[in-house]
C-alpha cells in the first residue's frame, strides 16, 4: 500500500499515517479512533495487524519504507535505525540490505517474542543496544536513525568479516556521504566500539589517498605494476578465447581434459633468443607462472588435446 496525501489537514490519523507510510503502532491508533473502531477495521480486512502492537492501515505486501517502519515501532520506544540499515537509508550504495539493523539504548531491551513472529513478507530484524548514543548522534529522519558517521562505524563493527567493514568505510568516504574526520569524531566518542583499532587505521588511509584498496587485492598472476614486455604473449581468456588484438598467443586453454605444454615466448626483433617450442611432459606449475629474465621470459599454459 502507498500512503497518500490527505486534503483533510484537520484529520490527525491521516497526517499520521502519512508520515509513517501507513504504519501505525496500536496506541496510536486507540487514541486516535478508540480501540472498538480499531478491532472493527481489522476484523473486516481493511487493516491489517503485522505483528503484535503494530497495524498497517490497508492490506496489502510491505514496501521497503514500510518494513523499515515495522521494524522501529516494532522494537519499541527510543529505536532508531543503524548501522548498514541507516547507512543505505542515509545514501551510501552497495551496503546489504538485509537483516534491518536496530539499535536501542541498554537500559531498556526489545521484545523479542515479537520480532520473531513478524510476517513472510517482513525481513529479518536485528537489534543492538548501545549505552552511548548522545543526541549528536541522531539524525532528523523518518524512521529516526543514527547519523552516517555513526552508521558507518557501527556497520564496520558489525561486518561479517576485516574487509567488508573496510568496504563500508571505504564506500562511506568515496561516496562522498561522509568525510574521515566525522568518523574520527565518532570513534573518539565510543571507546569500547568494536573494531576501533581497525576504524582508525582505515580512515587514516583513505584521508592519505589510499582508499581504494583494490590493487591491494589483485591476483598475483596479474602484472598490474609491471607492464609485459615487447613480444610477450598475453594468458588466454578462462573459457579457452584468446585476446584476438594480442600480438601472439602460445596457446589455449584446454579446459579439464587438456595437457600442458612449456614454451617460450616470442623475442623480440633482432634478440637471439630461441623460438617458441612445445614440450609434452606434463607439467603442474599454474597457468600464470612465469620464470626468467625480461627480454626473455617462459610461460607455462594449457593446451588442448590434438
Amino acid at each position: 500500500m502507498v500512503s497518500t496525501f490527505s486534503d483533510d489537514r484537520e484529520d490527525p490519523l491521516g497526517w499520521l499515517a502519512f508520515a509513517q507510510s501507513g504504519v501505525l503502532t496500536t496506541a496510536q491508533a486507540t487514541c486516535l479512533l478508540g480501540p472498538g473502531v480499531v478491532r472493527g477495521r481489522v476484523r473486516s480486512g481493511r487493516w491489517r495487524s503485522v505483528c503484535r502492537g503494530v497495524l498497517l492501515t490497508g492490506n496489502g505486501r510491505l514496501t521497503r519504507d514500510q518494513q523499515l517502519w515495522v521494524a522501529v515501532l516494532a522494537t519499541g520506544p527510543r529505536a532508531v535505525l543503524a548501522g548498514a540499515t541507516a547507512a543505505a537509508e542515509a545514501g551510501v550504495r552497495g551496503l546489504r540490505r538485509e537483516p534491518l539493523h536496530v539499535l536501542v539504548p541498554a537500559t531498556r531491551r526489545a521484545g523479542r517474542t515479537v520480532l520473531r513472529r513478524l510476517p513472510v513478507d517482513m525481513v529479518a530484524v536485528v537489534v543492538h543496544r548501545t549505552s552511548v548514543l548522545p543526541r549528536a548522534h541522531l539524525q532528523i529522519a523518518r524512521p529516526p536513525r543514527t547519523t552516517t558517521a555513526r552508521a558507518l562505524v557501527d556497520a564496520a563493527g558489525w561486518a561479517r568479516t576485516v574487509d567488508e567493514a573496510q568496504a563500508v568505510l571505504a564506500a562511506g568516504c568515496q561516496q562522498r556521504r561522509v568525510t574521515p574526520e566525522e568518523i574520527r569524531a565518532v570513534v573518539d566518542a565510543l571507546p569500547r566500539a568494536h573494531r576501533r583499532h581497525l576504524v582508525h587505521r582505515a580512515v587514516d588511509d583513505i584521508a592519505g589517498g589510499r582508499g581504494g584498496t583494490v590493487g591491494d587485492r589483485l591476483p598475483a598472476a596479474v602484472p598490474a605494476t609491471r607492464p609485459a614486455p615487447a613480444g610477450s604473449p598475453t594468458p588466454a581468456h578462462r573459457r579457452g578465447r584468446a585476446n584476438p588484438l594480442a600480438g601472439r598467443v602460445l596457446a589455449g586453454v584446454g579446459g579439464a581434459r587438456g595437457r600442458r605444454a612449456t614454451g617460450s615466448c616470442a623475442s623480440p626483433p633482432g634478440s637471439s633468443a630461441p623460438a617458441p617450442t612445445r614440450s609434452r611432459t606434463p607439467s603442474t606449475a599454474p597457468c600464470w607462472r612465469r620464470a626468467g629474465t625480461p627480454e626473455h621470459e617462459s610461460w607455462t599454459v594449457p593446451v588442448p588435446w590434438d
